[in-house]
């Protein structure tokens, strides 16, 4: 057990510190034989721990014969001995994000990247060895406001985005750690993730029949608004498969879209790629972007699913793509209110153009001190009137719910708990030549935990981490199976990659009853919300199945409706989707692995054939009231 553990050791740091997908070119050197056999043996190793992490060749049937949280704990660090690498993270949530286990809540419902820890919230306790007591009032501290921007993507780029001391610092802080250089990218601030590919979509050169090229295994609430838009303008949208039951890319049906091979011949034009699948976890290789721009297209990369560090792999310092758009909340599981960030490669600026529509959009947004950041240094251009209005829509403050790019919490604070005078400044500022933060950092930046955490710990370690977590848990959830018939069908069927060395911190999953019928994702959601397990539902779709498996394609597809408004169905037919309505889950590098096997236990109760009634008679007994799914 050990050696096989060891061995996995000395080949993490080379083949596993950049957890995005592997380079692959047909020009590049092949590796050695000898290599070959080294790199399988490692990954042949770490599935023979993830096999020995959980009791092996068990099945469990009964959510009540689970081991304990210890003994599956015990049997997990003895398979992974590198998990034990990774306590700084603990370290780090105890103290920065108390609040996820002082009140119980495990998050598996967001991707995307925090600003601020939820210690820049409170005032330290005067006891150290305790957690700092919570405040109602100390809740609602904001950092920052929002403003809508009257303008469009092409006049912010032309006017070189120019903000305020307190926009600057924030936008310098997240370009150093995406890693780009201010040199080579433009970096507008949008309302959200949704509003960045719209903006996009409105300025790019659609309306000269130009292509859009999609790689999606999931209907992705952003990309979706991006088709729509860019379809009205004239776009040819096309979209990448993926093959059945493993959803990976159908290597030839991307290559001849990319390519341009066949009778008809596209115009090149925007080609959208997010290195792996925020839903299923499946990695897809730098090829893909390299390829496309070999061939004539402007790449967008996705980033929204990528984890913190990820920007530092190998492949991306290599290949820049034209644009790239991220999302940023506030504080992890707390006021999940944010912003998207778009980003535009100086050298592919031009070929935007200005667009009427973009401005009228209201996708673009400046950020300002909030009033109780008027100690703050601004300048003189937060007086404009443009930023004088703090725009209060609901679209702000809203989940993308179809992306779970933003967490999504209820406040669970009780009136219970002491209040506190005023919440800690921790957004440091003043006379950068004498006052410097803990970590050395000169007091004018933002002091931005969430980030500096990220930074501090590293991609091995976050990779490492959320490599264990999410094997095992995939291990977990497979070894439950119905006890009846005899051989009982198992209660969760997983899509795409199971236990593999290199997938993504993210899987996509159903929950089966004993007669083989599938438990809508909805119910299952809501059942875990009452468990304070906050997990998401998700749609897959652009499944290609070949004459192997097309018998199978009748039962797995369903149809959905991609209308969701009145007007949008009057404006053209109906259009509908095939695909997959899934539960989904995101293993965030502040994940533990209590979270996950909170997250088992949970599903395991599924087991019992009468679980959703119970729970549906609870329910109703509780609140007088049916339960609506």
């Amino acid at each position: 057990m050990h050696s096989h553990s060891i061995r996995e050791s000395q080949e993490a740091c080379f083949h596993g510190c950049f957890s995005a997908p592997s380079l692959s070119f047909s020009d590049t050197p092949k590796p050695t034989f000898k290599s070959i056999n080294t790199v399988a043996a490692s990954h042949y190793d770490f599935d023979a721990a993830t096999a020995a992490s959980l009791f092996p060749n068990t099945q469990f049937t009964n959510h009540e014969s689970l081991p304990s949280l210890s003994d599956a704990l015990s049997r997990f660090t003895t398979a992974y001995p590198l998990y034990s690498h990774t306590h700084e993270i603990d370290q780090i949530r105890a103290q920065h994000y108390f609040h996820l286990s002082l009140y119980n809540h495990v998050c598996f419902d967001y991707i995307g990247l925090g600003l601020f820890s939820y210690s820049q919230q409170q005032i330290p306790s005067s006891t150290p060895s305790s957690s700092p007591t919570l405040s109602p009032n100390s809740l609602q501290f904001p950092f920052f406001d929002i403003s809508y921007k009257p303008t469009s993507l092409h006049s912010q780029i032309l006017n070189r985005g120019k903000g305020s001391e307190f926009e600057s610092r924030i936008k310098k802080r997240i370009m150093d750690f995406l890693n780009l250089s201010e040199t080579d990218y433009h970096m507008v601030f949008t309302a959200n993730r949704e509003s960045a590919f719209k903006l996009l979509a409105e300025s790019y050169p659609f309306q000269s029949k130009s292509s859009l090229l999609t790689v999606y295994d999931y209907n992705s609430e952003g990309v979706r608004v991006m088709i729509d838009n860019s379809q009205k303008r004239g776009a040819q949208v096309m979209s990448a498969k993926f093959s059945w039951p493993s959803l990976r890319i159908h290597p030839k049906k991307l290559t001849n879209l990319i390519v341009g091979k066949g009778k008809k011949k596209r115009k090149r034009g925007l080609f959208v790629f997010p290195l792996q699948s925020r839903m299923t976890g499946r990695r897809y290789s730098y090829h893909w972007m390299s390829l496309a721009q070999e061939n004539g297209w402007h790449v967008l990369l996705d980033a929204c699913a990528l984890g913190p560090k990820d920007m530092d792999s190998l492949g991306l310092s290599l290949f820049r793509p034209d644009f790239l758009i991220c999302s940023f909340f506030k504080v992890f599981g707390e006021n999940p209110s944010g912003f998207g960030c778009l980003f535009i490669k100086r050298s592919s600026a031009s070929v935007l153009e200005a667009s009427t529509t973009a401005r009228s959009s209201l996708g673009i947004v400046t950020l300002v001190p909030a009033n109780n950041l008027s100690q703050l240094p601004t300048d003189d251009s937060d007086n404009h009137p443009e930023t004088q209005e703090k725009s209060k829509l609901n679209e702000l403050e809203r989940v993308e719910h179809g992306d779970a790019s933003e967490p999504h919490m209820e406040q669970p604070f009780s009136s219970e708990i002491e209040e506190l005078d005023k919440p800690i400044d921790l957004l440091k500022h003043g006379n950068t030549e004498t006052n410097t933060t803990g970590t050395g950092k000169k007091s004018s930046e933002i002091n931005c935990e969430y980030l500096d955490h990220a930074d501090s710990l590293g991609l091995t370690i976050i990779t490492s981490r959320a490599r264990h977590l999410t094997n095992w848990l995939v291990n977990a959830l497979i070894n439950l199976r119905h006890p009846y018939p005899e051989q009982g069908l198992p209660l969760v069927r997983i899509y795409g990659p199971k236990i593999k060395f290199n997938r993504g911190p993210a899987l996509a999953f159903n929950v089966f009853d004993w007669k083989g019928e599938k438990v809508e994702p909805v119910l299952v959601q809501k059942l875990g919300d009452r468990s304070n397990i906050s997990i998401s539902c998700g749609f897959l779709h652009n499944i290609w199945f070949s004459d192997k498996y097309e018998e199978e394609k009748e039962s797995v597809l369903e149809t959905r409706n991609l209308e969701t408004t009145e007007e949008a169905s009057k404006r053209r037919k109906e259009r509908v989707d095939m695909g997959i309505t899934v539960v989904t889950a995101a293993v965030g590098f502040l994940v533990n692995f209590e979270d996950i096997y909170r997250l088992w236990g949970f599903i395991a109760q599924f087991l019992d054939a009468d679980f959703v009634v119970k729970e549906r008679w609870r329910y109703t007994t509780l609140n007088q009231k049916t339960i609506e799914v």
